[in-house]
């Protein structure tokens, strides 16, 4: 799952990100609505969490311009908190709203399933002898558990709702991992060799040479 943070309070806006990073989600963190529209005209969002009142560009012409074209789940997260704000901000686009101050768990859980909504695969996926639990990030082999990394299980979870296709490391690089990865490292390639080794044999990943990769 990757998550653009869109907060012009600094640390907050750090607190939040290290916060969904740390729940196993792809974070990119922005100050202000120039930046995150930016943002999101470059990368394929599964969730905008959303301040509203931002410099440069406000919140509300942010959250309208993405509801109008992007497919990401928009969270506002903002301190005008009454009725009135809450029915404002649905119809602007944004699919919840939550109110600061806010318990960072139910933000993790709104986020969540902000994302299950989106067009994806359903949240239990089950391949033959591999079951993924994509709501619980967990995932097994003819049943045994398998000790996955934040980043092993979003290269899986990618390949899974491929559904046979082929993923090329550029896709597997912009969802699983945030906007500081290298594009010219070799991470893609050394998770997946990471992955592989755990799922064991017989061999589910296939490398499509010059293309990518399935399952």
């Amino acid at each position: 799952m990757r998550v653009l943070v869109v907060e012009d309070h600094v640390t907050l806006a750090a607190r939040v990100g290290e916060g969904l990073r740390d729940a196993g989600m792809a974070v990119d963190v922005v100050h202000d609505g120039a930046a995150a529209l930016a943002a999101a005209s470059g990368a394929d969002y599964d969730v905008v969490v959303l301040d509203r009142d931002l410099p440069v560009v406000h919140g509300d012409h942010v959250c309208r311009t993405l509801a109008g074209g992007a497919d990401a789940r928009i969270l506002l997260l903002t301190a005008a908190t009454s009725v009135d704000d809450r029915v404002d901000g649905l119809e602007l686009g944004a699919d919840d709203y939550l109110g600061k101050p806010f318990a960072f768990p139910e933000l993790v859980a709104r986020v969540r399933a902000l994302a299950r909504r989106a067009p994806s695969a359903p949240p239990l996926v089950r391949r033959g002898d591999l079951t993924v639990d994509r709501a619980r990030h967990r995932a097994s082999r003819a049943g045994r558990a398998l000790s996955l990394t934040r980043k092993e299980f979003g290269v899986l979870e990618m390949l899974i709702a491929a559904d046979g296709a082929v993923v090329s490391a550029e896709e597997l690089l912009e969802h699983v991992w945030d906007a500081h990865a290298d594009p010219f490292s070799n991470v893609v390639s050394v998770t997946l060799a990471r992955l592989r080794r755990k799922l064991g044999t017989p061999p589910l990943i296939e490398t499509v040479v010059g293309r990518g990769y399935r399952m």
